[in-house]
């Protein structure tokens, strides 16, 4: 297993980011990931600055989300900001439900979107994959996945695999692992709170604190091509608390 990372996402209400950044190198942390709320309000003089920061408190900026739009639209922004800030591998992480597929072939064509998509990355040396949420879990009207018709339209993409996600998408993160185990190159490491149970921070916990198996869960990942453990927790309600507490539970595993 590698280093642990954090997606500052989950730190977006709580401002200022270095100060994140010094308290994440502080615990342990030795990775951080990206999201389009952190790069789009800045200009390369700030990337930099960012890299600076990233370096003095012993992080890497290893992993990253953008957007389709970006992706497609601004290819060579993409990678200025992943050289940057030493990315080595690059996400797609949401669509939004007026632009989701409805059908199968749509899935399929999105998933061959992406792909198209990824080339300018991946001729970089970049790896190049799909974030889930629990859309992706919802069975069409055929009877199929949308994760399966988009891995098939786009069959060199790799996952990030986030599992409370899957497990609130109703299905086996298991068998998911299993079945796409040469696919999987991170992981979100994140946690499901009991029913009733932390209900202002979304339903979500600090990981090691809910009902994700994930003792059980981090030897299967064992088997994947995973470099990367992202903890993430949507919605919390203190920073420290949970950034401390999803790494001793990791360290423990």
């Amino acid at each position: 297993m590698t280093s642990v990372s954090f997606q500052l996402y989950s730190a977006r209400n709580f401002p200022p980011l270095f100060d994140v950044l010094a308290v994440l190198g502080s615990l342990g942390y030795k990775e951080v990931e990206g999201f389009g709320g952190i790069y789009g309000p800045m200009d390369d003089h700030a990337i930099k600055q960012l890299r600076l920061e990233l370096d003095a408190n012993g992080l890497t900026m290893a992993t990253g989300h953008f957007g389709i739009d970006q992706l497609e639209t601004e290819p060579t922004r993409v990678l200025s900001i992943a050289k940057t800030l030493g990315m080595d591998s690059l996400y797609c992480p949401y669509l939004m439900p007026e632009d989701r597929p409805t059908d199968a072939d749509g899935w399929k064509a999105f998933g061959a979107r992406l792909e198209k998509a990824s080339k300018p990355f991946t001729d970089a040396g970049l790896q190049f994959g799909w974030h889930n949420h629990d859309f992706e879990f919802v069975a069409l009207s055929d009877g199929s996945l949308p994760l399966d018709r988009l891995f098939e339209g786009g069959p060199s993409l790799t996952w990030e695999m986030d599992i409370a996600w899957v497990v609130r998408g109703g299905a086996d993160p298991f068998k998911f692992i299993d079945l796409y185990k040469d696919k999987i190159t991170s992981v979100h490491v994140k946690d499901i709170a009991p029913a009733g149970e932390c209900e202002d921070e979304g339903g979500w916990a600090d990981v090691g604190h809910g009902t994700v198996q994930w003792g059980k869960l981090w030897d299967a990942l064992k088997a994947t091509k995973a470099q990367h453990f992202v903890v993430e927790h949507d919605n919390p309600s203190d920073l420290v608390r949970c950034a401390t507490r999803s790494i001793e539970t990791i360290k423990s595993l």
